[in-house]
């Protein structure tokens, strides 16, 4: 992004103090090195929100430019920084993409399919969320009519990868007229034993065929796509996800839980949703941040 905003700047750039988040890279990697691009820019100073964790960069970038002469200051807003990059983060020490879960409930606890009030208009919190990651895992279910493909309405939105999970409880996924003008790449993950076949072929759409439905391989194949974040929304068919959710639990995989409460009170449920999380891991949530977003409260916090 440095590179991209210098050639915006132009000659502007010149003697000017450059704001990064994180430290410029001195490597060769989807761009040029940011720090020649710097260097090439002749900014006065550069102010370091925090120092890479890739071990490619390491303090290599903050080097690079104060040898060329130019003032570098690092550590400022650091914690808001390692926030604003935390998936990046998580992917450089853990090598896994950040996994995180979204959920709704009711009132009265009931696991529900709705979002709130606006949540999937350009500025709600929902279409701003899709912006955040970089692929939602979804259910079976959201290639029927009852659900429809997740879409960010913000302005030049980049739409995540979807990946759709197919479970031995399908007998078809009913792709043609559901994909269609979706400006992203529809991933469906199944297994050998569950007889899922798709009704025709469509440009951009893949089958993954695995010998059982796990997180891990999809995280890695999320991985060699160059993603560093992944968002499971707890829609649909919850027995999709009833493994997937526990074996992300058990292997440490799920690092970040965001859940709508809804102004709702609902009786009861039509598709076998059950609480996502025992009350164990319930408790293990740390940094509990609620925001209100119209009528509704998310409630953000990682494990």
């Amino acid at each position: 992004m440095t590179v991209f905003a210098l050639r915006d700047a132009g000659d502007l750039a010149e003697n000017a103090t450059a704001y990064v988040s994180l430290e410029p890279c001195n490597h060769f990697g989807r761009t040029p090195p940011c720090t020649e691009a710097l260097i090439k820019a002749k900014v006065r100073k550069v102010v370091v929100g925090m120092v890479d964790p890739n071990p490619l960069v390491a303090s290599k970038g903050i080097d690079r430019l104060r040898a060329a002469g130019i003032e570098v200051t690092f550590g400022v807003e650091e914690a808001l920084c390692k926030s604003l990059n935390e998936a990046f983060v998580h992917l450089m020490l853990t090598k896994k993409p950040l996994l995180a879960l979204r959920y709704s409930i009711s009132l009265n606890g009931q696991v529900s399919d709705h979002l709130g009030e606006g949540a999937t208009d350009s500025g709600g919190y929902y279409s701003k969320l899709l912006q955040e990651y970089d692929a939602v895992i979804l259910s079976s279910t959201s290639l029927s009519d009852k659900l429809s493909l997740p879409t960010s309405q913000e302005p030049g939105a980049n739409q995540p990868l979807r990946i759709v999970v197919a479970g031995s409880s399908n007998a078809t996924l009913d792709v043609p007229g559901v994909a269609a003008g979706v400006n992203s790449k529809l991933i469906i993950f199944t297994d050998k034993e569950s007889g899922v076949e798709s009704k025709g072929s469509l440009e951009g759409v893949e089958t993954v065929i695995l010998d059982k439905i796990n997180m891990d391989a999809i995280l890695d194949y999320c991985k060699r796509q160059g993603m560093c974040s992944v968002l499971l929304d707890f829609t649909g068919n919850a027995y999709d996800f009833e493994e997937l959710v526990k074996e992300s639990v058990e292997q440490n995989l799920l690092q970040k839980i965001l859940v709508e409460v809804l102004p709702l009170w609902c009786e009861g449920n039509d598709r076998n949703a059950r609480f996502p999380l025992d009350m164990a891991e319930v408790h293990k949530i740390k940094n509990l941040q609620p925001k209100v977003y119209n009528k509704s409260i998310i409630l953000e916090g990682h494990l």
